[in-house]
């Protein structure tokens, strides 16, 4: 083996290392091409850099206005301008030169935002913006003026599809990925809060998966990247210059807090409206719920996670598969559900005629199902009868004592009822009554089943008291007292 003195070792180390200080200032101050091992494949923004990130997609953001035409002004004008003596008024030319007739028309203007996604004019906004807008005029950042038509609209998610025709480039925007999003990142939010246009604002993510209660499919992106009136329809950046939401709504009264529909949700729907104009939606014909903790230990369900079937409606896709009330499903073609909002996204998303596997537990075993998924009908599902729950009084769900649950609670009755659910915060909760509970009386008047508990809850006025006579295992009889 070779010797190599200390000296020259020491000589090498320190060429060695100015070579590589020497390379690394080149790469840093070099305005040649960077190597290929030291090049990154997307370009990404810093928070120094905004200007640059608003210079680069506020072209492709546009203002909409739009205008809704109505005839006679409506009740109000009518109430205030019409002449109160009717037909035969002395005063009926005076009234009709200063205030028209009822067919006059009135015209309601609003502002909203938007951004273009395609050279040939397709513009994406929010539904409300547009809804019901007889006039929808688009303006660009370099002051075009364009009349846009609706090419097709979704209430439910808020999403809305325009274009407009030009002859000249349009400058346009390229959609991200919202599901790689993190709580903490940067974001920048472009459009015209309060009709002044192409205002920036920047702020973090700072939640995901918000559920506000605007629709069956909330999954917000929440930001404090200011969010104002005039703003719904833009896009919410990220630092690499792509779209991941669409700028949606605010919080009345809230400060700094702002929500924006992720893309992902968002690019299926685009699709549909741009091909057909609407949105079709799959379909499974259940009511469900979340699966408490106490509905979990009620049906000795170890896992915690799945969603319960609380109702299967006639002749749909779940009863003709044999589902039923009570089943908890886990398992949708092998994709764990956790949620309630899960399974309706899935079943959402979901082509109408396919089949879909549905793995669900009833009695404590596992048992798997097909499903061929029919179309949603919204209109038809408007004027479906539901069953009450309990829940909207009380919190409290009850369920007729059946020899199963006897036998699982370890207890004689064979009749009466037994609440089976309680949700947290309700005023069942506050007042103590647990699942379990054998409910026997309610101010004093005997309850034998569900008929008698519904019908004594919905008598009762509210604010008044309800005494409830209960038994409880392993501790006798005990009264709770709520109010309604």
């Amino acid at each position: 083996m070779r010797t190599i003195p200390i000296q020259l070792k020491a000589i090498r180390q320190k060429i060695l290392f100015s070579v590589l200080i020497a390379v690394a200032a080149c790469l840093v101050s070099s305005p040649g091409p960077v190597p290929e091992a030291f090049a990154k494949k997307t370009i990404r923004y810093i928070p120094e850099n905004f200007s640059e990130l608003a210079k680069t997609v506020s072209p492709s953001v546009v203002n909409i206005r739009t205008v809704k035409i109505s005839k006679g002004g409506g009740r109000v004008f009518q109430h205030f301008y019409k002449s109160p003596f009717g037909k035969d008024d002395p005063f009926k030319d005076f009234f009709d030169k200063f205030f028209g007739d009822e067919q006059k028309e009135f015209k309601q203007r609003s502002l909203g935002s938007g951004f273009i996604i395609d050279k040939k004019g397709y513009i994406v906004t929010n539904n409300h913006v547009v809804e019901n807008a007889d006039e929808i005029q688009v303006r660009l950042k370099d002051e075009r003026e364009y009349d846009a038509e609706i090419v097709g609209r979704d209430p439910n998610t808020d999403i809305a599809l325009i274009k407009i025709s030009s002859e000249n480039t349009l400058p346009i925007v390229e959609l991200g990925n919202s599901n790689n999003l993190e709580v903490g990142q940067w974001v920048m939010a472009i459009g015209s809060p309060f009709g002044l246009e192409h205002t920036v604002t920047a702020g973090i993510v700072s939640a995901k998966g918000r559920v506000i209660g605007s629709g069956p499919y909330d999954d917000f992106i929440q930001t404090d990247a200011s969010i104002n009136p005039g703003n719904s329809g833009g896009p919410l950046i990220n630092m690499a210059g792509k779209v991941v939401g669409i700028n949606t709504a605010i919080i009345a009264g809230g400060q700094g807090i702002g929500f924006a529909i992720p893309i992902d949700l968002a690019k299926g729907i685009i699709k549909q409206l741009r091909q057909s104009g609407e949105v079709t939606r799959g379909w499974l014909g259940v009511a469900i719920q979340d699966l408490t903790q106490e509905l979990s230990d009620y049906y000795g369900f170890e896992e915690k996670q799945g969603v319960l079937v609380t109702e299967v409606f006639p002749d749909d896709p779940a009863d003709r598969a044999g589902i039923q009330a009570k089943d908890i499903i886990i398992e949708i073609n092998d994709q764990r559900v956790k949620t309630s909002r899960e399974l309706t996204r899935i079943i959402a998303d979901t082509s109408v005629g396919d089949t879909i596997s549905v793995k669900l537990v009833r009695d404590g075993k596992e048992k798997a199902v097909q499903v061929e998924i029919a179309k949603r009908e919204e209109s038809r599902l408007a004027t479906r009868p539901r069953k009450r729950v309990h829940e909207d009084e009380l919190g409290i769900r009850v369920s007729k004592i059946t020899p199963e649950i006897a036998r699982r609670f370890n207890m004689k009755e064979d009749a009466g009822i037994i609440v089976i659910g309680v949700e947290p915060g309700s005023k069942g909760a506050e007042a103590g009554v647990q699942p379990g509970d054998i409910i026997k009386e309610i101010n004093h008047a005997d309850v034998q089943t569900v008929e008698d508990y519904t019908e004594i809850i919905e008598s009762t006025p509210e604010g008044e008291p309800l005494n409830m006579f209960i038994r409880r295992m392993n501790m006798g009889f005990i009264v709770i007292k709520l109010t309604k």
